[in-house]
This record gives C-alpha cells, sequence and structure tokens, in this order.
C-alpha cells in the first residue's frame, strides 16, 4: 500500500480553477492507477478521474470531461487534477485514492489505499 496526501482544495468561485495534488510515500507508486473521487455532504463517494500507472490512459466521468485533466509524475510519486471553469456541483470533499488493478476502475471498492480528502467549495 501507499500512503497518501491530497492537497491545493480551497474556496473559490464559479468559473474559477484549482489544482488538487496528491503525494504518495510508500513503495512501487508507478505501479498503480490512481483516481480522484469525491463525496458531497450526504452523497455517496463518485468517480471524478483517473489514470493508469504510465500516465497514458486517463478517464473521467462525463460531468468534468473537457473541464478537469488528471495528470501524475511518477518521479515525483504525485497525481494531480486540474479543474478549470468550476462549478457549484463540483463542491465536495475530494479524495486521492490508489488501486493494484489492471486497468483504472471506477467503483471505491478496488482502492486500496486513501488519502484524507480536501474540501473544495465553491461559491457562486
Amino acid at each position: 500500500q501507499v500512503q497518501l496526501v491530497e492537497s491545493g482544495g480551497g474556496l473559490v468561485q464559479a468559473g474559477d480553477s484549482l489544482k488538487l495534488s496528491c503525494t504518495a510515500s510508500g513503495s512501487f507508486f508507478s505501479s498503480y492507477n490512481m483516481a480522484w473521487f469525491r463525496q458531497a455532504p450526504g452523497k455517496e463517494r463518485k468517480f471524478v478521474a483517473g489514470i493508469n500507472w504510465t500516465g497514458g490512459r486517463t478517464d473521467y466521468e462525463d460531468s468534468v470531461k473537457g473541464r478537469f485533466t488528471i495528470s501524475r509524475n511518477n518521479t515525483k510519486n504525485a497525481v494531480y487534477l486540474q479543474m478549470n471553469s468550476l462549478k457549484t456541483e463540483d463542491a465536495a470533499v475530494y479524495y486521492c485514492a490508489a488501486a493494484n488493478t489492471i486497468i483504472v476502475r471506477p467503483s471505491p471498492s478496488d482502492y486500496d489505499s486513501w488519502g484524507q480528502g480536501t474540501q473544495v467549495t465553491v461559491s457562486s
């Protein structure tokens, strides 16, 4: 397993941009598929974006396609989520997660390691 720490959350206005970072410690980060999930109050944790271990394949939830970009830097043991054109409905706690699976999967149950989460608040 890897230990994950997110950062970069905050309060922004609708239309603004924000970049989340997730730094991993532990072994073999470069062998993990990584993903960002989010959870709004009273709602289930949902897949936002995922990236495979090489960084060559990415997947996005439909509502964020064209606005969010996931990337990773395996030399820095880090994964990022660039969020542009933020909407009020993007507000949530965002979690970084790692999975030792063959492909990126959207189900939280496929992920072995989780960060503590970072709050993103979007005002109108």
